[in-house]
């Protein structure tokens, strides 16, 4: 899947999720700051992420990623793994 893909169906949950305008949504987008989203909002995330592509998330590694555009390189990296 390319990045582009992934970008898309990341903003497409973030959009539903976050009640957020899907055309808001960049790489650059913090969850935190710009989603005002807490860490029970992330988890949830990191799962709905984990379901979507099938990628095993590690706790250490979801707390690592805080922008939309670190979220689609690390699936990238370990789609399916």
């Amino acid at each position: 899947m390319s990045e582009t893909e992934i970008f898309n169906k990341i903003a497409d949950m973030l959009a539903a999720n976050f009640s957020v305008d899907r055309d808001k949504i960049t790489p650059e987008l913090n969850f935190s700051r710009d989603l005002d989203a807490d860490s029970i909002d992330l988890v949830e995330f990191v799962l709905d992420l984990e379901d979507t592509f099938g990628a095993q998330i590690p706790d250490e590694e979801a707390e690592k990623m805080q922008t939309v555009g670190e979220a689609v390189s690390y699936i990238k990296a370990h789609e399916g793994k």
